[in-house]
This record gives C-alpha cells, structure tokens and sequence, in this order.
C-alpha cells in the first residue's frame, strides 16, 4: 500500500463545497470555551458536508488563530452564525421542524448505538461545554437526548471528539436510509 499524495485525494474547492447537497444535521455549541475544540468541529462538520454551525454564547467566532489552527480554514468553507442564546436557537430551529438533539448523560437518554434518525428529517446536534455540558434548560426543550456509550473509569470524553463520533455515527446511518 501507498499514502495517497493530497493532489490525489479529489477534494471539494471551496465554491464546490459550498454548492454541495449538505448532510441534514447542523451543529451547535453551547458555551464552548477552547477554541481548538471549536476549529475541529468546523474541521469535522467540513468532512461530513455537515450543514451549518450554530456557535452559542461564550463560544468564540472565526476569525481567530486558535480557531484557525485545528479548522485549516474550513471556517472558509461551512456556514456559521453566532447567536448569544443557545434557548433561541432551539426555538428558531424547532419552529422550522428541526428535531433538536443534546449529546448529554441523562435520564432516559437514548444510546447512539440504538438512536435510529429518519429520513427526510433534519437534526440539530447540540454539545456542550466542557465543564458543565449541555446546559439543562436546552436539554428540557430538547426532543432527544443521546448518550455515546463509555466504557471505562472516565464519565465525558472531549467535546471535539464526541462530535466527530455522532456525527459520524449519524452520517454512516444517513447513507443507509
């Protein structure tokens, strides 16, 4: 076997991404204080074509180096918006029939494994900040809560790294449907 060179790769140009048909998943994140966590969502929301980024209140915006550092400029390439409230967001997004989903430890949450998304339907992926999580009036108006399965002596992983995870996860059952 042979690396592939990156001239080899046949990736999107920018113009290309943008007019691509997107995944129906869009992320938000709520109270996100590191910004390399932040760039790596744009850097993984970019590999899954996922649609927009929805970055919530003390999360930090583009442009920024820290940001810049883990997105490698994919903050060029997928859309964004800040908004200060998380709740506003969630309101705006279930009144245009986008079913809102916290990535949470809770009660009677929904394991990945077992969360099955339906087709013609989009989702809102919410994660949270790396202290406190999700924060719990997001996660009463949500319409799912989904836990990743864990099965060691930790209770969290890194929020960039549960991102790549369900969407992931979300992306490969989408392809099936």
């Amino acid at each position: 076997m042979r690396k592939l060179k990156n001239s080899e790769l046949n990736r999107l140009s920018v113009s290309a991404f943008k007019e691509a048909q997107k995944t129906p998943i869009i992320i938000i994140l709520d109270n996100i204080r590191s910004l390399n966590n932040i760039g790596s969502v744009f850097r993984t929301s970019d590999a899954f074509l996922i649609e927009k980024i929805y970055l919530c209140g003390i999360t930090a915006t583009p442009p920024h180096k820290d940001i810049h550092k883990t997105a490698l400029g994919s903050t060029e390439t997928v859309t964004w918006e800040y908004a200060e409230n998380t709740l506003d967001v969630i309101n705006l997004l279930k009144s245009e029939n986008i079913k809102i989903c916290s990535i949470e430890q809770a009660e009677n949450a929904t394991m990945l494994n077992d969360f099955t998304p339906k087709l013609n339907t989009k989702y809102a992926m919410v994660f949270g900040n790396e202290v406190k999580g999700v924060n719990q009036d997001v996660v009463t108006n949500s319409d799912f809560v989904i836990e990743i399965p864990q099965f060691g002596t930790k209770h969290s992983l890194n929020i960039s790294v549960s991102c790549g995870i369900v969407v992931w996860d979300l992306y490969s059952k989408l392809s099936q449907i």
